[in-house]
């Protein structure tokens, strides 16, 4: 006899809180940047040209960065699967660290366009690059603390072979590590698509 097949109502309400929390949380920041990035096309952004605007250096610095991030946090499912609880940490802790080099390219970068005579008094246009930058940021902050409170949790239980054994078998874990994946992926993708726009809008 053929089992029938979830739907989609049904997987929703099979996830754990936590999943849901986080996948409507992901939507809902989806539609905050569509709707600046929207506002952003519209509002004449052409007009920099004639600040002379250029790409700042160390956005596109932090997108290298943020980009191979992503490499980074996709090693830390593997070593959990291997039992290799010292590389995940260190994975983990690369992740977090590339966060911050990236969170500080993007400070760097406001001063750039600052320079170029571009900031919050002038252009619409020239206030919605520090607003989508600025949020993304925001929302990438709130994941680097999650890292730090991991990497601090790892360091703890790695002292201890009973916590690191239930580590290492406990579903809810393996849960958490793919949902800190997940999101790091949403936030390097929301980056790189601003990027694009950012590159094809000048």
């Amino acid at each position: 006899m053929k089992t029938q097949k979830e739907t989609w109502f049904q997987k929703i309400e099979n996830m754990h809180p936590y999943q849901t929390l986080m996948y409507l949380g992901m939507f809902g920041s989806g539609l905050i940047f569509l709707f600046l990035t929207v506002a952003f096309l519209a509002s004449g952004y052409g007009n920099l040209e004639g600040l002379g605007f250029k790409m700042p250096r160390s956005f596109i610095l932090s997108t290298i960065v943020i980009i191979f991030s992503g490499y980074t946090c996709s090693r830390m499912i593997h070593h959990y699967k291997d039992e290799a609880i010292g590389k995940l940490k260190n994975s983990l802790f690369t992740t977090f660290l590339l966060g911050v080099i990236f969170t500080a390219l993007q400070i760097v970068g406001w001063k750039e366009l600052t320079a170029m005579g571009i900031d919050f008094k002038g252009l619409p246009s020239g206030s919605f690059l520090y607003v989508l930058s600025g949020i993304h940021i925001f929302h990438l902050v709130g994941a680097m603390v999650f890292a730090l409170i991991m990497i601090f949790q790892y360091n703890k239980r790695e002292k201890d072979a009973i916590q690191n054994l239930i580590m290492l078998t406990n579903p809810f874990e393996k849960m958490r590590i793919e949902l800190f994946s997940i999101y790091w992926y949403f936030m390097d993708l929301i980056w790189l698509t601003l990027f694009l726009i950012f590159v094809i809008s000048f």
